[in-house]
């Protein structure tokens, strides 16, 4: 099953139906990784669908799990599919962003767990820093 069948169904599995408005979305976030709304609505203008219509959309897709907001290294919003639990390294000096698998911190979450009794569903983290290169450099 693609994944744009896969959150179509779990939409109506919830209730709500597969506009063509978040279809678009999702096929902008499919098309291309970590957007920004501006991104996103510069790939899917073409539709006809304003730019009002993107952020309510892309705040809908996020409440029902649809895509994950995540910030990028200049604190700027941006979204991707969800439906994958992964974090992510971020450079705040030049941009590069690196995927961690979720077993990388399964760990500490369970220390976490145990530590505070919460149930912590952390399907996406971010975590800024200075990657290698950049590291070397100052």
């Amino acid at each position: 099953m693609s994944c744009i069948a896969k959150h179509s169904q779990t939409l109506r599995e919830r209730g709500y139906r597969m506009t063509p408005q978040r279809l678009s979305i999702l096929q902008a976030l499919h098309e291309g990784g970590h957007l920004s709304p501006g991104q996103i609505y510069e790939r899917t203008r073409t539709t006809g669908m304003t730019e009002t219509t993107v952020y309510r959309t892309l705040e809908f897709l996020a409440e029902n799990g649809v895509v994950h907001s995540t910030q990028n290294s200049g604190g700027h919003l941006t979204y991707e599919l969800g439906g994958h639990d992964h974090h992510h390294l971020v450079c705040r000096a030049c941009g590069a962003q690196m995927d961690l698998a979720p077993e990388s911190l399964q760990a500490a979450i369970s220390q976490l767990e145990l530590q505070t009794g919460y149930r912590i569903d952390a399907g996406h983290l971010t975590f800024f820093g200075l990657c290698p290169e950049c590291l070397s450099k100052s």
